[in-house]
């Protein structure tokens, strides 16, 4: 690979179309853009009854200075998950890279 071609790799945003779910609260839904995703389930868990340090936690986990971040998590490891918990009822949070024609 040029230095030429990694600059412009590790400068582009992460294009690929990612699918957010909350299990047992929302279905999967699709975007086309990380930075799109990432704020819809922001606003997702933000609407959830969680503590004030979930929030905070889930706030700074997939806030829009961490879309490089996941960007890289998706590339690497093809998704990113976290737990929030609805009183005592863990509840899986889900960021995962997605195919061009995948619906899950």
């Amino acid at each position: 690979m040029t230095d030429t071609l990694h600059t412009a790799m590790s400068n582009a945003p992460y294009p690929f179309p990612v699918i957010v779910e909350v299990r047992g609260v929302t279905a999967p839904a699709r975007f086309s853009r990380l930075p799109d995703a990432m704020a819809a389930l922001l606003k997702t868990l933000n609407a959830l009854p969680l503590s004030p340090d979930q929030q905070g936690y889930f706030t700074e986990r997939f806030g829009p200075s961490e879309v490089q971040s996941i960007g890289h998590r998706l590339a690497t490891h093809g998704e990113v998950r976290a737990l929030a918990f609805l009183d005592l009822t863990p509840t899986v949070v889900r960021l995962y890279s997605a195919g061009p024609g995948e619906q899950r």
